[in-house]
């Protein structure tokens, strides 16, 4: 897939300020500070589409990009670590899991890890929630340029371990950099096809 375009729609705080769901949407979600935003503005090679900051917790709504004039990319709050009170983060969780166990058009979730850390019981948990809801989502290993390469292949195969203890099998899963562009073709293909496969069974 190309990417022509890319515009930013709208911000919400709720499902039902989201955009009418005419076009399929890919949204993205991680633990704060896992490169989120690096990674969106890689993958749709638009610098500054979507705001970086050092300030883990700074997507504070849900976020709709249109791409292509076609398909939506979604920037989702971040979960854990945050500057923010304990009742607005609730909050920000309450929103984001009402869009993802109710939005019509979400074809997949994807769920951002970062490869430089052990697995995180908030990661699994959340991916666990997803299972038990049906909802699709792929993985993506976000910053592999920091890890050694034996390094980060035993951080995913520890991953892949303690989720098969539960699961009958693994989300599709990516290897990315926003620093090298790794994984960004396949993602991109991962997202073309998904679209294909919506609007066919749709």
């Amino acid at each position: 897939m190309i990417i022509h375009s890319a515009k930013f729609i709208k911000s919400s705080t709720r499902l039902s300020q989201c955009p009418e769901h005419r076009n399929p949407e890919f949204a993205f979600i991680g633990r704060s500070n896992v490169g989120k935003s690096s990674l969106i503005n890689m993958l749709t090679g638009f610098s500054k589409l979507a705001k970086i900051s050092g300030t883990p917790g700074k997507t504070q709504t849900i976020n709709h990009f249109l791409i292509n004039d076609d398909w939506y990319l979604v920037d989702l709050p971040g979960y854990g670590y945050a500057k923010s009170s304990s009742r607005l983060r609730r909050d920000w969780m309450i929103s984001v899991e009402e869009y993802i166990t109710a939005r019509e058009n979400l074809a997949c979730l994807f769920v951002l890890i970062d490869s430089r850390i052990k697995p995180q019981e908030s990661d699994l948990k959340f991916m666990e929630m997803l299972g038990i809801n049906r909802i699709p989502f792929a993985r993506i290993f976000t910053k592999s340029d920091k890890p050694k390469p034996g390094a980060l292949r035993k951080g995913v195969e520890e991953y892949n371990r303690i989720m098969l203890e539960k699961w009958e099998e693994l989300p599709s899963t990516f290897i990315s950099s926003s620093e090298n562009k790794s994984g960004r073709e396949e993602i991109l293909d991962f997202i073309e096809q998904t679209i294909n496969i919506f609007r066919n069974g749709s």
